[in-house]
C-alpha cells in the first residue's frame, strides 16, 4: 500500500480525517500517516515516521540529509508552501526524491498580513493596545498609508498582490526585483538603494541572497529617512538583526514588523525584545483559505509526482524546487 506522511501543523492539529483536501489521497486507497498533532516534528519524530513512506506532504520542518537516511521508500516531498530552503536538495536528489512546491497558494494571506503590519505600525496600534490594557491613555499621531511611499522588495506573486492592495489605499509604490519584470501600472521600478532612500514603508518578499548574507544591513538602513517602517513576512535571514535593532534605537526605523523567524518559537534576542518590534507567530499563510489552497495544491503535486516513474537526480530536485 502507498503510504503518505502528513506533517504540516495546520493539518495535524485538526486531525487528518477532518481535512477534506486530503480526500483525493484517500480515494486512491493510500494510507495517511499523521505527524505529531499540532506541532512541528523534530528529527527524532521524523526518523520514526519516515520508514515505509512513499510520499510526504511536508511543512516548514527541516529536512536534513540525516533525516532522509530514514526515508527508505520516499519518492516525493510535496511542500504546502513556496520555499525549499528547509530541504537538503542535494541529499534528496541523491536519493531520487523529487521536491515539489505549492507556489502561490498562500500569497493572498501573506500579502494581507504585510499590509496589516504596515497599518499597525503607521497607527501605532500594538503600543496603543498595550497602553490601554495597562490602564494608560496614550495618543500618538499616526500616518496614513495614502500619504506613504511603499517599497516592495521582491515582485513575485506576493509582492504584486501587496502592490495592488496598497495602491487601493492610495499609496505610491516602488519595487525592486532583479529577476522579475516590473510592469504593473503605477509601480515604479527602483534599485534597492533608491527604494530604501525614497520609501516610508518597505516590505520584504524575496528569498535570501544565495551567499547567505543579509540583504538588509546597516548600509541600506542608513539611507532610510527617520521613521521608516520595515515589514518582513518572508525570511528572517533577509535582515541583519543587529543593524535593524540599532536602526530602531536611533529612530531610523519607526517599527520592524516580522512574521518570520530562524526557529519556532523564536529565541527573544535584543531585536525581538525591542518595544518597536511587532511580531506575529508565522501566520502569514495561516488562514482558512490559504491552508485549503496550499493543501489542495500539495496533494495535486504529490499525486502527479508519484505518477511519474522517473527518479529525481540532485539536479532535478533543484530544478523542481526553483521552477
Amino acid at each position: 500500500m502507498t503510504r503518505i506522511l502528513v506533517t504540516p501543523r495546520s493539518l495535524t492539529a485538526a486531525g487528518l480525517d477532518r481535512v477534506d483536501a486530503l480526500g483525493a489521497l484517500r480515494e486512491r486507497g493510500w494510507e495517511l500517516v499523521p505527524g505529531p498533532a499540532g506541532r512541528q516534528p523534530d528529527p527524532a519524530d521524523l526518523h520514526d515516521l519516515l520508514p515505509g513512506i512513499d510520499g510526504w506532504i511536508c511543512g516548514v520542518e527541516t529536512v536534513s540529509a540525516d533525516v532522509l537516511r530514514s526515508a527508505d521508500r520516499l519518492r516525493v516531498i510535496s511542500r504546502n508552501g513556496v520555499g525549499a530552503e528547509s530541504v537538503d536538495l542535494a541529499a534528496a536528489g541523491a536519493r531520487g526524491i523529487r521536491i515539489v512546491l505549492a507556489r502561490g497558494a498562500n500569497s493572498r494571506g501573506v500579502a494581507e498580513l504585510a499590509v496589516a503590519h504596515m497599518l499597525g505600525a503607521l497607527r501605532d496600534i500594538p503600543a496603543a493596545d498595550r497602553a490601554l490594557h495597562a490602564g494608560d491613555w496614550v495618543r500618538r499621531q499616526g500616518r496614513e498609508l495614502a500619504d506613504s511611499v511603499v517599497g516592495i522588495v521582491g515582485f513575485g506573486a506576493i509582492g504584486r498582490l501587496v502592490a495592488r492592495l496598497v495602491q487601493a489605499f492610495g499609496a505610491d509604490v516602488r519595487a525592486y526585483d532583479p529577476f522579475a519584470i516590473i510592469d504593473m501600472p503605477g509601480v515604479q521600478q527602483a534599485t534597492l538603494e533608491e527604494l530604501f532612500a525614497e520609501c516610508d514603508v518597505i516590505t520584504l518578499h524575496s528569498p535570501p541572497p544565495a551567499d547567505g548574507a543579509p540583504l538588509v544591513g546597516s548600509a541600506l538602513l542608513a539611507r532610510s529617512a527617520p521613521g521608516t517602517v520595515l515589514v518582513n513576512t518572508a525570511r528572517s535571514a533577509l535582515v541583519d538583526q543587529d543593524a535593524v535593532r540599532l536602526a530602531l534605537e536611533d529612530g531610523r526605523l519607526l517599527a520592524y514588523a516580522v512574521d518570520a523567524f530562524d526557529e519556532e518559537p523564536p529565541v527573544l534576542n535584543g531585536l525581538l525584545r525591542h518595544p518597536r518590534t511587532i511580531m506575529t507567530p508565522h501566520v502569514g499563510g495561516f488562514t482558512a483559505a490559504s491552508v485549503e489552497r496550499a493543501t489542495e495544491q500539495a496533494v495535486a503535486n504529490l499525486i502527479d509526482a508519484l505518477a511519474d516513474p522517473s527518479p529525481a537526480s540532485a539536479g532535478a530536485a533543484r530544478a523542481d524546487a526553483a521552477s
